[in-house]
């Protein structure tokens, strides 16, 4: 089969590769689309590849094309997305159910082959079925889609209350879409780009904030009554929104860090005396995953873009590239600001 390989910092090649078979408990995926995610970047661009050569590729939809013995969840046809995270299912964590933060985990795509290719082989635990309705398109998403509800759920979150969403991205639109499907009274998305926070609109947000203005807080303060947000979800990894949520949050307020930071931080005293004077909760989110495995996190996603609740935009797709192409995707992200959306990559094509 072919595939994209790499084979040194900067060196991606499309070539051919033996083609996985279905061993028994593994079910083999005819690839359609994987996108391109932020962690793949480093490992072609960067020194953060594993090891060499090595097949990149988790966010990934396609159909089974071989099932192994034993397996009996999915069936040649079945349309399916890929869960990329490989437990060891023995470890302490992994016991209580927090599968991402197994210490012995494997994943597909970074510490074993992945979906890069015309074929991918995993775990028959490792695919989550979805219906004829919903779009490859869509089978590409369900791991971003899945990190959203993720974060959402490690806090305590109940509807009827305020949500302030800190980046109009991905993740950021998924995260303000799962809060409006479990009852937030208030969603409002936070973001510099207007094409973002026009996105958001369409997607059913409450308001939007335009945080690059000097007068933001005023907005906040007029939206919340000047109490502040109930939960506030930082999705951009970055340094000026996660001090911005310190500002946003009410009085007991809990906030979540979704974003993956990629700079050193640091918080005044007087911006983290807010934990102090204000009694509010902080904590971050890890991947995508409960128990059972893969977590209700897979399911749910598969039953909302089902009914359509959770919404799909075009815009979401910077842009589709043939798998023989690979190399040109990822040349993209060396100029910055260029890669407006997620870059999908077409094993068929």
């Amino acid at each position: 089969m072919k595939a994209g390989v790499v084979h040194a910092k900067n060196d991606i090649r499309y070539e051919e590769i033996p083609k996985p078979g279905a061993e028994p408990g593994k079910v083999v995926v005819k690839v359609k689309y994987t996108g391109i995610c932020g962690s793949d970047i480093p490992r072609v661009n960067g020194d953060a590849c594993h090891y060499f050569p090595n097949v990149l590729g988790h966010e990934f939809s396609g159909t089974v094309a071989e099932a192994g013995e034993g397996v009996t969840s999915v069936k040649p046809g079945d349309r399916v997305a890929g869960v990329p995270l490989v437990p060891c299912m023995k470890c302490e964590d992994c016991q209580k159910g927090n599968y991402s933060l197994c210490k012995h985990y494997s994943f597909i795509g970074s510490r074993e082959f992945g979906s890069f290719a015309e074929y991918v082989s995993v775990p028959e635990r490792c695919v989550v079925k979805f219906d004829d309705s919903v779009s490859f398109e869509m089978g590409a998403f369900f791991e971003p889609a899945t990190v959203a509800l993720h974060g959402l759920r490690r806090l305590d979150y109940k509807g009827g209350k305020t949500v302030a969403i800190l980046g109009g991205g991905t993740i950021g639109m998924l995260t303000m879409q799962w809060a409006k499907i479990y009852g937030a009274r208030q969603v409002v998305v936070f973001d510099i780009v207007q094409e973002r926070l026009e996105l958001a609109k369409r997607l059913g947000t409450d308001a939007v904030v335009d945080s690059g203005r000097e007068d933001y807080m005023e907005q906040v303060k007029e939206l919340t009554a000047g109490r502040g947000f109930d939960y506030i979800y930082e999705t951009a990894g970055n340094t000026v929104t996660m001090k911005m949520a310190f500002r946003l949050a009410a009085n007991k307020a809990q906030v979540c860090f979704i974003g993956t930071p990629t700079r050193e931080l640091s918080f005044s005293v007087e911006e983290w005396e807010n934990i102090n004077r204000r009694e509010f909760t902080l904590t971050g989110s890890w991947m995508s995953y409960s128990a059972p495995f893969p977590g209700e996190e897979w399911k749910l996603a598969a039953h909302f873009f089902r009914t359509g609740e959770l919404k799909f935009d075009d815009s979401f797709i910077y842009k589709k590239i043939p798998l023989s192409q690979i190399d040109t995707a990822f040349e993209m992200y060396k100029t910055p600001g260029q890669v407006k959306g997620k870059i999908l990559i077409d094993s068929e094509a």
